[in-house]
């Protein structure tokens, strides 16, 4: 398999984060990182690129001369967490993976790993780095966006990724309506992980909101598990008003019979000066039984 550049956090502080992704040196906001940085400023001068948020919601990418990716289409390849990804920076400052998600899929391919032929969902799964990992350790697994041009984000790391082929289906589709359809067809799932967005709007106008929304969906992904085997659900978000003991408790109130197997904490990046910053929760029943 090729080998590609390596993704890295430098450093953060000061309600920023310094990163190495591949080739490029990048500044990005941080709003938790309230701290000062571990690295001296003539390090963090030597940013290729810096993007600051406007008050719109979006942001710009301020690139030094001669460094902006054009000549590659405005995207390139880097490896983290054991999987290759497609980097492309966004208007939101987003570059097409989050960092802090590598432990999470860890913890996937170990329980994909104890299991066999095993049959698994991602639900919000955004370009794919749990799916990857799902697969990469034996699982079929279906990929469930509402966005196409997300899902085709995903198909492009999957090409990256050989050892996924044949390994994962995709599904553009609101997350709600295609669990509820699962249900009708007794669909089941030895695994699922969700990460659902603080907002958002499916492909016909349905208003999601996690706080409204977060019970049902776990309620109905229960429906669809197959309780009868060893079976995992992760659940990970970024939303203001959780916490890492808020989540296992949610995740307590639908599987009570495996509340003492639930575990939470807060997603972290590990940096190169040693130091962790941490960047949203988990909470999950894995391998429960």
């Amino acid at each position: 398999m090729k080998e590609y550049p390596a993704y890295q956090q430098l450093d953060s502080g000061n309600c920023r984060k310094l990163e190495q992704v591949g080739p490029y040196r990048i500044i990005r906001p941080a709003l938790n990182a309230f701290w000062k940085p571990s690295m001296p400023e003539k390090e963090w001068a030597k940013a290729d690129a810096v993007f600051s948020r406007e008050s719109s919601g979006g942001g710009v990418w301020d690139w030094k001369r001669g460094k902006a990716p054009d000549h590659t289409g405005g995207e390139w390849i880097v490896r983290w967490g054991g999987v290759n990804l497609t980097v492309k920076p966004t208007n939101f400052g987003h570059l097409g993976f989050f960092a802090e998600q590598a432990g999470n899929w860890a913890r996937l391919r170990k329980c994909v790993s104890a299991m066999e032929n095993a049959r698994t969902l991602n639900l919000f799964a955004y370009s794919g780095g749990a799916t990857l990992a799902m697969a990469q350790a034996g699982a079929d697994v279906t990929h469930l966006d509402a966005s196409k041009g997300i899902i085709d984000w995903a198909k492009k790391n999957q090409t990256i990724n050989p050892e996924t082929a044949n390994h994962i289906r995709w599904i553009c589709d609101d997350a709600m309506k295609f669990v509820s359809r699962e249900q009708r067809r007794n669909s089941k799932y030895n695994g699922i992980v969700l990460d659902p967005p603080s907002f958002g709007r499916g492909a016909q106008g349905q208003v999601w909101k996690i706080e409204d929304g977060l019970a049902d969906i776990l309620h109905n992904c229960k429906k669809i598990l197959d309780l009868s085997k060893p079976y995992f659900i992760l659940l990970s978000c970024h939303s203001q008003g959780f916490s890492a003991s808020s989540l296992g408790r949610c995740l307590a109130d639908v599987f009570p019979e495996a509340e003492k197997q639930i575990e939470s904490g807060e997603m972290l990046i590990p940096e190169s000066n040693g130091k962790v910053q941490p960047a949203g929760l988990y909470a999950g029943v894995f391998n429960a039984r």
